[in-house]
């Protein structure tokens, strides 16, 4: 049979039975991302207001007798419920939706149906799965490419279709009944029981389709296609909103708009060429600052040179700087007569670290180093480099290289 939400997509609560409560587990993902299992009950009732998952559609939320449903399946002609509370078989309960979810659904799946078959119908662009997702949709095109310009065609045909306010009807039919092999589907699951139901849009489309749906395309309010992306073995993914999904998606780039054009100090329409100015900008920065950045390398090499410190442990550390100051440095030094132990970054945070010197020793107290600053790194040819996580352990991993050569001059 098709479940109470089937029947009617726009019913909000009813009361039923309980027919069987057993224990079960949930496997959920956790705020933290991790797998997390929940101990609670799998609940079966006579009818159900709440969609189980599948044809792409994920499932309902809602209660039973106000106790949260986290989880809606379809096994075979039910659907089981997992709760984390027991209902006792043979009580009637009050079964409620989460209706700004559950219309939801209905928009974005109507939606699809409605894509499907315009993109079929004027270009022949047959689709081969769908995704509900939660913030966009997508369609699976059997195209390896799908042009702009038909992009636009099939938007403006499916948002005709809405103006005109076309209705949406579902029937059910006989799994022998001869008009099924006439219908639009990608087939039955194996545990598929009972009728066939086909969602019709006049004029438009018939569909084998277990989901929920509206009953009018006006319901529908307006759809808008994101664009195109390359899909997986030669298919193009289309991205869709429809309905409330289109309000909420202008309402953020409304605001985006808004401070942007605080921020740029300029129109909307002036937007684009604004960013483009100030990257520009920036890029010159950037370039007038690495250049900087070199010069000053070849004068802090020149110094260090001539440090008191030379030919034991010299050190520099500098909060700006990247691996390419650091690379300078020890290039413009260019001797291995010393250890050349060169940091930047946060003081007490993290960084970036070169050791160069004598080939033996960078190679034996490059990875010492790495671990101290809690950092990894790699190295060969008498220089050793890497990331740091703790830029506070400067002052020990001196010390480290300075009871090397301490060492080193005393078997000397």
């Amino acid at each position: 049979m098709a479940f109470r939400c089937q029947r009617d997509s726009y019913a909000r609560e009813f009361t039923t039975t309980v027919v069987s409560c057993r224990p079960a587990e949930l496997q959920t993902e956790g705020s933290n991302g991790k797998k997390e299992v929940l101990s609670g009950f799998q609940v079966v009732l006579e009818d159900t207001l709440l969609f189980p998952e599948g044809g792409g559609q994920p499932d309902d939320h809602g209660t039973i007798n106000g106790i949260s449903v986290l989880r809606v399946t379809r096994r075979g002609a039910q659907a089981d419920h997992f709760t984390q509370t027991p209902l006792t078989p043979g009580t009637e309960v009050q079964v409620q939706v989460d209706w700004e979810r559950r219309f939801d659904h209905m928009q974005q799946h109507s939606g699809q149906h409605l894509i499907t078959a315009v993109a079929d119908h004027l270009f022949g662009l047959k689709t081969t799965s769908w995704e509900l997702g939660r913030l966009r949709s997508v369609i699976e095109l059997d195209s390896p490419s799908v042009t702009i310009e038909q992009v636009a065609a099939i938007e403006q045909s499916v948002n005709e279709k809405i103006r005109d306010r076309l209705p949406v009807n579902v029937r059910e039919l006989s799994l022998d009944d001869p008009e099924v092999a006439q219908v639009r589907g990608r087939g039955l699951p194996d545990d598929h029981a009972g009728p066939i139901r086909v969602v019709t849009i006049e004029n438009v489309d018939a569909n084998m389709c277990c989901g929920t749906h509206v009953s009018n395309l006006s319901d529908l309010q307006v759809i808008k296609i994101l664009g195109i992306e390359k899909g997986k073995k030669n298919k193009t993914n289309l991205a869709f909103l429809a309905g409330n999904r289109v309000l909420k998606w202008m309402e953020r780039s409304h605001g985006t708009e808004k401070a942007l054009t605080a921020l740029l100090k300029c129109g909307v329409e002036d937007h684009v060429e604004a960013v483009k100015k100030l990257q520009n900008s920036t890029k010159l920065l950037q370039k007038n600052n690495l250049n900087l950045l070199r010069d000053l390398a070849v004068h802090v090499a020149h110094s260090l040179r001539n440090s008191p410190d030379w030919g034991g442990v010299v050190t520099l550390h500098r909060k700006e700087g990247d691996s390419e100051f650091m690379n300078i440095i020890a290039n413009e030094i260019g001797s291995e007569e010393t250890l050349l132990f060169l940091t930047v970054g946060d003081e007490k945070g993290a960084g970036l670290f070169l050791l160069a010197g004598p080939a033996e020793a960078v190679e034996t107290l490059g990875p010492r180093v790495a671990e101290v600053l809690e950092g990894k790194g790699a190295g060969k040819k008498g220089r050793f480099q890497g990331k740091a996580t703790k830029m506070s352990g400067r002052a020990e991993a001196q010390a480290l290289l300075q009871d090397y050569i301490s060492t080193q001059s005393a078997e000397e």
